[in-house]
């Protein structure tokens, strides 16, 4: 009994994590999947507009560089400001393996 009232415990605290507790996103990096998954207000569509902003544009140097995606607004910035990273295009390099 002892160890079924412990991991209903341990369940209800991984539900009850607040949003901000997610990994951080790297919007120059992630793929649309990704970005999809994590980002609040931002489906598949969405996603795939910022992969493709970035793949013509060249890398976001700062978070409120999203606003130029179409679709995508100061609201939907700052409710996920929280998470997102911007890592500079030459700052990830691959491993040689």
């Amino acid at each position: 009994m002892r160890l079924f009232q412990t991991l209903l415990l341990a369940l209800v605290f991984a539900f009850a994590l607040p949003t901000a507790a997610h990994a951080q996103v790297d919007i120059n990096h992630a793929d649309a999947k990704t970005l999809a998954n994590s980002l609040a207000g931002i489906g598949l569509v969405k996603a795939e507009a910022i992969v493709a902003w970035r793949e013509s544009n060249g890398p976001f140097r700062r978070v409120e560089d999203l606003a130029k995606v179409r679709g995508i607004g100061p609201k939907t910035i700052e409710a996920n400001r929280a998470i997102i990273v911007v890592v500079p295009a030459t700052a990830v390099r691959a491993v040689p393996g």
